[in-house]
């Protein structure tokens, strides 16, 4: 997984444990793309300062991740869900029973995670 989509599926998941502060420097450098230098200026902190932030605010993000697997259990369900779909786009071509245990086993999965 590429690290800003890494960066985007944390904040989504753990944005709101950040302080608000955190939350609207993450949001300008990391979502919309600013350089430290803008953030740097439209926050009335040194350059320095947000590159540490941000480096806090990930450092943050990942310990949560670490702790609670809420991505990694996410990532797995959205997997077993496109299985599925692509088993049932191929309904026609896969012998029905063969089909069904298949979705059976990959539900049963599903449900372990939640």
């Amino acid at each position: 997984m590429d690290d800003f989509l890494r960066q985007s599926l944390l904040y989504d998941f753990y944005g709101e444990l950040l302080t608000e502060h955190q939350r609207s420097v993450y949001e300008e450098v990391v979502g919309n793309d600013l350089s430290y230098s803008e953030a740097a200026e439209e926050f009335g902190i040194s350059r320095q300062g947000i590159h540490e932030l941000v480096k806090r605010c990930n450092k943050i993000l990942a310990g949560y991740e670490e702790k609670l697997h809420l991505v990694e259990r996410f990532l797995r369900i959205r997997e077993n869900v496109q299985q599925i779909q692509k088993l049932s786009s191929q309904y026609e071509t896969i012998e029905k029973e063969v089909l069904a245990h298949r979705v059976l086993d990959i539900s049963d999965m599903i449900l372990e995670e939640l």
